[in-house]
C-alpha cells in the first residue's frame, strides 16, 4: 500500500510500500524465522569461516579518495594516553595496567554493508512534476541529512543547512543490525568458471555458473559472489595497484536488464561480492538520463536490497567446492550505529 504522507509515485519495478508504508528494511524482511532455521540446518561440521578482510585493507585511498584506512589512537585523560597505563599512578597499591583505544575510520573502507541510505536517485516521488533526491522512498535533507543541501534549482550548488554532521534519520545501518542479517547464505563461485578474467558478468554468465554448479537459490537467501578481487587485494599487501585491479576479475553488469530482473524475481534478501562495488564501475554507456551505478540504483533505491562489498570468500569457496556444497549459515550483522549509511562487518559462515 502506498503511503500518501511520504510519497505518491514509486519507480517502475520497485517494491516501495510492499513491506509496509514505513518499512526501513526492504528485502531483508524475507529473512523469516523459517529462513534462519533453514540456515541453521546447513551447520553440519561445526566449522566457521571469517569472511572479512583485515579492516586496514585494501590500503591507501586509491580505490576511493574519500575513504581512508583506520587510524588507531589511545584514549586519553589529563593529557596522558591510556596505553600501558599503570593504575598505580592513581592508587599506589593498584596492580592494573590498562590499554584503551579509539579508531577514526571510513565506515565503508573495507569489508562492509551498504545501508539503504547509501545510494538514492533523483525521482519525482511527491508527484509535483519535479524530481527530488530520494532514498528508497525517503527524502534527502529530511530523512537523510548532512551539512549541505544541493539544490536542483541552483545547478546543485551546495548550501549550508545548519547540520554539523551527517545522519540517516531513516534507513540507517542500525536497521540491519537489529534484524541480525543471519540466515542461509548461498555462494556462486565465479572464479571457478572465469578465473581472474576481466569479465563483466551479465545474466547469461551468471546463469551459466549457477547451472554448472547446480546452485539452488531460494527466496530469502543471501547471495554471495566470489570474483577473486579481494584475494588480489590481499596479495597487494596494503599497496593496491589500480591498473591491475581494474584489469582483472569479474563484476556484475548493472546495465543488463535481464540480470536486474532476475535479482528482482529471485527473492534474495541481500547481495554480496568480494569486489569493490559488486557491479562494474564505470558502467557501460547509456542514453538519456541514467544512474552511473545502475545495480546500486536497482538494489538499494528500488528494491531495498542491501549490498555487501569487499568480503573475503576464498577459504569458504574452496571448502564448499571440496564438499560439493553451496549453502551455509551466514551471520553478518553490521554495527548498531544509529544514523550511519554503511558499516564495517565481520561476517561468519558456518558449515
Amino acid at each position: 500500500m502506498q503511503d500518501q504522507r511520504r510519497w505518491k509515485n514509486r519507480p517502475d519495478g520497485s517494491n516501495w510500500g510492499d513491506f509496509g508504508p514505513d518499512d526501513q528494511l526492504g528485502r531483508p524482511n524475507l529473512i523469516t524465522p523459517e529462513q534462519v532455521l533453514k540456515g541453521a540446518r546447513e551447520i553440519r561440521e561445526g566449522l566457521s569461516f571469517c569472511l572479512s578482510l583485515p579492516l586496514d585493507y585494501p590500503g591507501d585511498s586509491k580505490l576511493n579518495v574519500r575513504r581512508h584506512p583506520p587510524v588507531l589512537r589511545p584514549t586519553t585523560k589529563d593529557g596522558l594516553p591510556y596505553v600501558n597505563f599503570p593504575f598505580a599512578r592513581m592508587e599506589e597499591q593498584a596492580t592494573d595496567v590498562v590499554s584503551d583505544d579509539q579508531v577514526l575510520m571510513s565506515l565503508q573502507y573495507s569489508t562492509q554493508w551498504d545501508s539503504l541510505a547509501h545510494v538514492g536517485a533523483l525521482f519525482d516521488a511527491d508527484g509535483d512534476g519535479v524530481a527530488e533526491s530520494v532514498y528508497n522512498g525517503y527524502k534527502a535533507n529530511t530523512d537523510v541529512v548532512g551539512p549541505m543541501e544541493y539544490r536542483r534549482d541552483d545547478a546543485f550548488a551546495p548550501h549550508a543547512c545548519g547540520n554539523e554532521h551527517s545522519h540517516a534519520e531513516a534507513l540507517g545501518i542500525e536497521n540491519l543490525a537489529v534484524k541480525g542479517m543471519q540466515g542461509r547464505g548461498v555462494l556462486v563461485d565465479l572464479v571457478a568458471h572465469y578465473g581472474r578474467e576481466h569479465r563483466t558478468v551479465g545474466y547469461d554468465d551468471l546463469m551459466f555458473a549457477i547451472d554448472a554448479d547446480k546452485v539452488q537459490i531460494d527466496r530469502g537467501d543471501m547471495l554471495l559472489l566470489r570474483t577473486g578481487f579481494a584475494e588480489l587485494v590481499l596479495e597487494m599487501n596494503r599497496h593496491p595497484d589500480e591498473a591491475v585491479l581494474n584489469s582483472q576479475c569479474c563484476a556484475l553488469d548493472g546495465r543488463d536488464q535481464r540480470l536486474l530482473q532476475w535479482l528482482t524475481d529471485s527473492g534474495i534478501a541481500a547481495l554480496v561480492a568480494d569486489n569493490y562495488a559488486v557491479e562494474r564501475y564505470p558502467a557501460r554507456p547509456a542514453e538519456g538520463h541514467y544512474p552511473l551505478m545502475p545495480l546500486h540504483h536497482h538494489c538499494l533505491f528500488k528494491l531495498g536490497l542491501p549490498l555487501g562489498e569487499l568480503w573475503y570468500l576464498r577459504d569458504l569457496a574452496v571448502w564448499l567446492r571440496a564438499n560439493s556444497r553451496s549453502h551455509f549459515m551466514l551471520t553478518a550483522p553490521p554495527l548498531r550505529l544509529p544514523g550511519a549509511m554503511g558499516s564495517p562487518v565481520t561476517p561468519i559462515a558456518t558449515v
